[in-house]
């Protein structure tokens, strides 16, 4: 990998760049939201439920979940509210703005896991509270995994500048860190608001656990797979009563998940090679130092 490769490197950005994110699972997963909420409004212009058949099977609601419909979990994320433009806007532009790095950074099968099981556990989180408030109001969009990404990115590169309204810098560790407290203090005085708070409160409940963990989603459920298939039986071999022997050779061979580990490893250490460049050393945490030491025995396992 080419110092030009690097994540702080950076030339300045063409006119693809400045129209449509990097990522290629971004720009899709934009796309789908977009499309989704045109199919919304065309739903809502020419069927009976007042919000159309789009929001009625799809849409998060407590009621239908526990009657069995589980694929709400999930579906929610992709609605929008067709009563302005201002909702996917926003989430959309935050999508583009956290979501493209950190797809760089965690490669698209990870990205997408990340997106997914983050959106997935805001819903649980959402169904299980509204049972407890016994509540049925129901909930949509793609806030909740939406502020996975803020809180990901903002423990990444917590230097990193953003332009509110386009105008106003701000950190993106204090632009995460207020957003993370005003969704908490909603939560915690049940202040009246048409926003659900816990399911953003569960993606960077997410987000955190997921950096503290060092892990690999992908890589975690190809073992599982693995692991459940029966294992084959052993083949049949010719017997040849004058062997041809040969000289062992040794071969160093490296399996799949090792390499999706490694893979995995040398993108977090991109993160923290350009935290070094621009703010020191000094800067990094206990958790970015064990980072460049897992970097370096991976490196050492290689010329070995």
């Amino acid at each position: 990998m080419g110092i030009q490769d690097r994540d702080y490197y950076r030339e300045g950005p063409n006119i693809l760049n400045t129209v449509m994110p990097t990522g290629f699972v971004c720009r899709w997963l934009i796309a789908i939201n977009i499309g989704v909420f045109f199919l919304q409004h065309v739903a809502r212009s020419t069927a009976s439920p007042p919000e159309g058949w789009v929001n009625d099977w799809f849409i998060l609601d407590p009621a239908a979940v526990q009657s069995g419909q589980v694929w709400r979990f999930l579906s929610y994320a992709f609605l929008h509210d067709t009563g302005g433009i201002w909702h996917i806007v926003f989430n959309m532009v935050f999508l583009w703005w956290f979501g493209s790095d950190l797809e760089q950074l965690y490669g698209r099968r990870e990205f997408i896991a990340i997106y997914l099981i983050s959106a997935t556990l805001g819903g649980v989180a959402f169904v299980a509270w509204s049972i407890m408030r016994d509540s049925l109001i129901p909930c949509l969009g793609a806030s909740g995994a939406v502020t996975t990404l803020l809180v990901l990115s903002a423990l990444h590169f917590p230097r990193r500048i953003i332009y509110f309204f386009g105008i106003v810098p701000v950190p993106i560790w204090l632009f995460a860190a207020l957003s993370v407290a005003k969704d908490a203090f909603a939560w915690a005085f049940n202040v009246e608001s048409q926003t659900a708070v816990v399911v953003h409160l569960a993606g960077a409940g997410f987000a955190v656990a997921y950096y503290q963990w060092q892990g690999n989603i992908v890589d975690l459920f190809s073992r599982a797979k693995w692991r459940d298939q029966p294992k084959a039986r052993p083949r049949l071999k010719l017997y040849n009563p004058e062997p041809q022997f040969q000289e062992p050779v040794g071969v160093a061979v490296k399996s799949s998940s090792q390499a999706v580990a490694d893979e995995h490893l040398e993108a977090k250490l991109d993160a923290v090679l350009e935290k070094i460049a621009s703010t020191g050393k000094d800067s990094l945490t206990a958790q970015e130092e064990e980072i460049l030491r897992q970097a370096a025995a991976m490196y050492k396992r290689r010329r070995g």
